[in-house]
């Protein structure tokens, strides 16, 4: 049961990258693609409908990682309580900026705006990168099973690590790379005309940088945290998850040169998914791993709910994911297509 909950909770988190994500990626060409307020409003239209309700897949995931495994998650709310502040006013931010953009009838208060949407979508797009970088890195737990890193320390991997190091950091850049490329996609797919090629154009140029910051980074981590060569050698079956995340890639690469939007988002969310599969199975059965005592991690059978609790949850969970999946496919069905700002 706890490897059915493990594999859940990777499942929403998964989803809400896929979806959030799109619209992190948009928030960050918006300053880029965009060079009048009709563009940019057309932007904003093309997530409008999707933004509020792609974040429920965030809190979702949040209560079925505190239902499942309440000791990660009391660890780690603890241990990442400033970043978390950090995300939560970033996430208030990016929502402020896209309600009241258009309130007021004023170039000033417009760019101001669009300024704050860009910015803290770009700011997003690293902080979730890096907090991967944390996961796979690991954090120095102590035998309560408790931590705190503060927001940096040396910049260094180590034994008293900050949030943000050199390899953290690395990590929250590609993000923002991927996230800016799924964001550039689903703009393409969404809109037309002189916006929809910039958007092409945006995505192509990232597309490089992605496929060398992702290359680098895959290597170095095997070096950072032992535990991800143990996993490829003792379960080989977790190569398909790089293998497909690389095709997925490629063929983004080539819908976009053929100027096939929907097929090229579709390559990019495979990319995504398989290569979160990588990291998380390459962990697996940490949740969270510590640093420098591997003894002290969290994994899914010391950190999980009782298992009475697990098997009466998972009853109540079907039909709350079949719900929410619902309202998510009716909202893409109802708003699909190109949109307009008139």
């Amino acid at each position: 049961m706890e490897t059915a909950w493990f594999c859940l909770v990777a499942l929403m988190l998964t989803v809400y990258v896929l979806l959030d994500g799109f619209d992190l990626g948009a928030g960050v060409i918006h300053l880029l693609a965009a060079r009048d307020d009709r563009e940019r409003r057309e932007i904003l239209a093309s997530i409008g409908p999707f933004w509020d309700g792609n974040e429920v897949w965030l809190v979702a995931a949040g209560g079925t990682l505190y239902f499942a495994f309440p000791a990660l998650y009391a660890s780690s709310f603890s241990g990442f309580y400033l970043a978390l502040m950090i995300v939560l006013w970033l996430l208030m931010l990016r929502g402020i900026s896209i309600e009241i953009r258009s309130h007021v009838d004023s170039d000033l208060w417009a760019n101001f705006w669009d300024a704050v949407f860009c910015g803290a979508s770009a700011l997003l797009a690293i902080f979730y990168g890096a907090a991967l970088g944390n996961v796979v890195r690991g954090v120095p737990i102590d035998a309560d099973g408790f931590f705190f890193t503060p927001l940096w320390t040396n910049f260094q991997p180590g034994a008293a690590p900050g949030i943000i190091d050199w390899y953290t950091a690395l990590v929250g850049l590609a993000a923002l790379g991927i996230l800016t490329l799924h964001g550039a996609l689903w703009v393409a797919g969404k809109t037309g005309g002189a916006l929809q090629k910039r958007s092409r154009a945006i995505a192509l140029r990232v597309w490089w940088f992605v496929c060398a910051i992702v290359l680098a980074i895959s290597l170095i981590s095997f070096r950072i945290q032992p535990r991800l060569a143990r996993s490829f050698a003792d379960r080989p079956w977790i190569w398909v998850f790089p293998a497909i995340a690389a095709a997925g890639l490629a063929a983004l690469w080539f819908y976009v040169r053929a100027a096939k939007d929907l097929p090229a988002f579709l390559s990019s969310s495979v990319f995504i998914s398989f290569l979160l599969g990588s990291a998380v199975f390459a962990l697996y059965p940490a949740v969270l791993p510590s640093v420098p005592d591997a003894s002290r991690s969290l994994t899914i059978y010391n950190a999980a709910a009782p298992a009475y609790g697990l098997a009466i949850g998972f009853r109540w969970w079907i039909p709350a994911f079949f719900l929410v999946s619902g309202y998510s496919v009716f909202v893409y069905r109802h708003f699909r297509g190109k949109v307009g700002v008139g």
